[in-house]
């Protein structure tokens, strides 16, 4: 359960880093890494409490990491 629990904070903060490297966001690396650790974290335990998934944990966190970029920073706008 560590393992995947650390799989998924690396992963998040790759897919942070990379939509802001590729111009997907523009709130900031550190703000894009925050954000997805913060998704991916959130669906990790919903996953382990529910048993809510859609692949392996890798799948999910990416899924969750991108879901949160899209959902957050829109959340706030105006």
């Amino acid at each position: 359960m560590f393992p995947t629990l650390m799989g998924t904070v690396v992963i998040a903060g790759i897919v942070g880093y990379a939509a802001e490297k590729t111009g997907f966001t523009h709130n900031g690396y550190l703000q894009s890494i925050i954000i997805c650790v913060g998704g991916a974290f959130l669906f990790y335990f919903v996953r382990i409490m529910f048993g809510l998934k859609f692949g392996s944990a890798g799948f999910d966190a990416i899924l969750s990491s991108i879901g949160a970029l899209i959902i957050v920073p829109t959340h706030w706008r105006k």
